[in-house]
């Protein structure tokens, strides 16, 4: 038995319910107005440290919760989305979330990172630019950067925390 099937035997669970039908009529426009940026660690899960419920937000996640290229790619679709399909909706606050004890870390380890860079010939100043060593430094960056972003629309809300692994506490850096 894998370990997926856990999460199988409570999807049945789920679609027995009516809670799969309590969702957006528009898929980009989520029931909180929010958009949230997160790490990939399961320590960090939204529905559990924000209380995010099923059609609450849109929640994307990547390794450290840094806004990378691809990250780019998909804020400028669902702006692009909600300006063509649904402009004089209410728009969302993005909010970023970097935090403590982070894996990405391991990305300032110059031998691990270099075996990884050269496995598959990635850029190595691109890699280890990713790490979170300080998240209130890095969560800056990257409110930094959507905020520059030309493809964002001006009316999305831009804002930075960091979430503490030991407290459970998250803290905004930038409102």
């Amino acid at each position: 038995m894998s370990h997926f099937s856990t999460f199988i035997e409570r999807n049945k669970t789920f679609a027995d319910t009516d809670a799969r039908l309590a969702v957006p009529p528009i898929p980009f426009v989520p029931f909180q107005q929010t958009f949230v940026i997160t790490c990939i660690d399961p320590r960090v899960e939204p529905a559990a440290i924000l209380g995010v419920g099923l059609g609450e937000a849109i929640v994307l996640r990547s390794v450290g919760g840094r806004v990378t290229p691809a990250v780019l790619q998909d804020v400028a679709w669902i702006s692009h989305l909600h300006e063509a399909k649904t402009p004089d909706a209410d728009w969302f606050d993005l909010a970023v979330i970097h935090h403590t004890d982070c894996g990405s870390a391991l990305y300032a380890d110059d031998d691990l990172r270099h075996d990884f860079v050269t496995r598959g010939g990635y850029d190595d100043r691109t890699i280890a630019a990713l790490a979170v060593v300080e998240p209130a430094a890095t969560v800056r960056e990257d409110v930094e950067l959507l905020r520059a972003f030309t493809q964002l629309s001006s009316r999305v809300r831009v804002s930075g925390h960091t979430y503490d692994l030991r407290t459970g506490l998250l803290t905004t850096v930038l409102a």
